[in-house]
């Protein structure tokens, strides 16, 4: 079985990706080759280091390579992993301030809002690329995508190619941490269901697994009861949220409010992220990016006055581990359990993939890319049917299926006027004007990585 990592330097899903691999009994004895791709050579020597001490641990027999190739590591592959990102914080803080001088008040710009639809048009291209190498190269292969936007690039892959795709994501299991916080339960004891769209998922269902009961009346008086204001950044537009439409949201809230037009009243960090002074700073000349705040929950303005590297960006480095059998745990992503249910017959239940909805939440189109649950074994990877959504929030995910396609359109026929027809589209737009000048501005700004896109 030939696994291919591409973005194998990704700090964070390239060790976790590694370690799941070789903690998977039912994997080796099928036995792996697993290959390491990224653009960047000293990311790779590292990481094969890691792969090899991992396996050692593991007493493990690797089959482990590494290249810069893209079609060498592609040739006959079963699974393709990808991780991929370029420059990640610096581009993001672009997302997040140049729509916002342009009046789009959006959180984070991560995956929703105008800076999201920027960040997914410079992702699509490598991913089609991919995808289309694949369908040269390994045509039977399975993509496995965890890289960003999720629902925006797999609607890319699934629109443009023939590739079969799943984007993973573990925002449904914060979900369950969060709700289980207010149920004073272990979150072990939860049995959930939960669909939406990635990084909008509502949960159907909140049962306890032993019982049986059902939890969202507990949930719903508990939340009642607990403090406004504890763990705001977090919590406080999910909990306006199960208030108004009776459903809990997952993620957090500033993954959920790029898709909620009034999200900014629940978000007080929104006014810290990636913080500089336009005055005196000049981030996108020099390199030197905002520091990136996730949340208030982390107390990023409880610092001393003066500390090293105050200007840093705030990436994570994550952590290569030293192999110890300490740190040797699943890491919980969904990628070797399908892979575990499609080549050696395993059955898993999956919490939430990203796949074309086709019928499994009513009211969507079928074409629409949505996260849902999903049941895996030696013959597929199939959804599972849920209820409808309440109509306002299948109101928000039908737009945002919209804007989906619309981008995917824009991508495919270099179309600035499709990418508008999106932006027009979104939650925080308000002027049509500041629209043109936002695309015309990001597309030279990010000239180097996104698609040449003309006013057609």
């Amino acid at each position: 079985m030939k696994i291919v990592i591409v973005g194998a330097g990704s700090e964070s899903f390239g060790p976790k990706i590694i370690r799941d691999v070789y903690l998977s009994d039912e994997l080796n004895r099928a036995g792996v080759e697993l290959v390491l791709m990224d653009i960047v050579p000293e990311h790779l020597t590292r990481r094969e280091k890691y792969a090899n001490t991992v396996a050692e641990r593991m007493k493990r027999s690797p089959r482990i390579t590494s290249t810069t190739r893209l079609d060498k590591a592609l040739h006959s592959a079963d699974y393709v992993i990808t991780a991929i990102e370029r420059d990640r914080y610096l581009y993001w803080s672009q997302d997040f301030h140049v729509p916002r001088q342009y009046g789009f008040m959006q959180v984070y710009g991560e995956n929703g809002g105008p800076g999201g639809l920027f960040h997914a048009l410079r992702n699509m291209g490598p991913m089609i690329h991919i995808a289309r190498r694949m369908e040269a190269l390994c045509p039977g292969g399975i993509l496995l995508n965890f890289s960003n936007p999720e629902s925006k690039l797999c609607q890319a892959v699934s629109m443009l190619t023939e590739i079969r795709a799943y984007g993973l994501c573990h925002g449904v299991s914060g979900g369950r941490r969060q709700i289980a916080s207010f149920l004073r339960v272990p979150v072990e004891r939860l049995e959930t269901t939960a669909c939406g769209m990635n990084h909008f998922t509502w949960f159907q269902t909140i049962r306890d697994k032993t019982t049986g009961e059902d939890l969202y009346p507990v949930l719903s008086e508990n939340e009642r009861r607990a403090d406004p204001l504890a763990d705001w950044d977090d919590l406080a537009l999910s909990r306006i949220c199960l208030r108004t439409f009776g459903l809990w949201p997952s993620p957090g809230a500033n993954h959920i409010g790029e898709y909620i037009r009034w999200a900014q009243e629940f978000l007080a960090s929104s006014a810290l992220q990636y913080y500089y002074d336009p005055a005196t700073g000049h981030p996108w000349e020099t390199g030197n990016v905002p520091r990136f705040v996730y949340s208030l929950s982390s107390n990023p303005t409880g610092v001393a006055l003066f500390t090293k590297n105050a200007n840093t960006d705030g990436e994570s480095k994550g952590s290569e581990h030293s192999g110890d059998l300490v740190d040797l745990l699943p890491s919980g992503e969904l990628a070797v359990p399908i892979m575990e249910a499609l080549s050696c017959g395993a059955k898993h239940e999956l919490g939430a993939v990203i796949v074309p909805n086709g019928g499994a939440i009513p009211g969507i189109d079928p074409e629409c890319v949505v996260e849902v649950p999903a049941v895996a074994d030696e013959n597929g990877v199939r959804s599972v049917a849920m209820d409808p959504l309440p109509e306002a929030i299948t109101a928000i995910v039908r737009t945002q299926g919209s804007i989906q396609k619309l981008l995917v359109e824009a991508y495919a026929d270099a179309s600035r006027r499709k990418l508008l027809q999106a932006i027009l589209l979104d939650p925080t737009a308000h002027s049509y004007r500041n629209a043109v000048g936002l695309i015309n501005e990001m597309c030279e700004l990010q000239k180097d990585l996104l698609p040449a896109l003309e006013w057609q």
